[in-house]
């Protein structure tokens, strides 16, 4: 079964892809973060050689990226401002049952951008051909080993 953790690596990727793309696609358009990662003109211009986009793909997905920002923006300045409201309870006196609601508020954004983004991502797949899909399935499984194999070195062995 696969985790949360590398279906949410997942969609973010993809989100990233479309949104490099679209980012290559208009220069005065501005950059879009998703999680923390910067959706810049290098992650998409990897993704369209990598995958050997046409240019008919990457006016498609740039299509989509537009179409979708408005879904997206709010979120993202939700998820922005629960950081916001967090920050003092950091810093200052902290109050459990705020920071709870807070957290629960966050989790519900989270889940919401998670739902989006993996229904982006379905969308943005589907503008690949077989080949292009085989091919990213393929980049998706050598990054998740890397990412497992990168954790497993990471945990420290058991002291004795």
């Amino acid at each position: 079964m696969k985790s949360i953790r590398f279906r949410f690596l997942i969609a973010a990727l993809a989100v990233m892809l479309v949104a490099a793309i679209a980012k290559s696609q208009t220069a005065d358009a501005p950059p879009m973060h998703v999680h923390g990662f910067g959706m810049e003109g290098h992650m998409m211009g990897f993704f369209a050689k990598y995958l050997d986009l046409s240019d008919s793909q990457r006016a498609e997905m740039k299509a989509v990226m537009q179409k979708e920002r408005p879904t997206l923006k709010p979120l993202m300045q939700e998820l922005r401002q629960a950081h916001e409201q967090l920050k003092p309870y950091e810093e200052g006196a902290y109050d459990e049952v705020k920071v709870r609601a807070l957290a629960a508020q966050h989790t519900q954004t989270m889940a919401e951008l998670l739902v989006q983004e993996t229904r982006i991502h379905n969308e943005l797949f589907q503008l690949l051909t077989s080949d292009q899909q085989a091919k990213m399935k393929e980049f998706e499984a050598n990054r998740e080993a890397r990412m497992q194999q990168h954790m497993h070195d990471r945990t420290p062995a058991p002291q004795e």
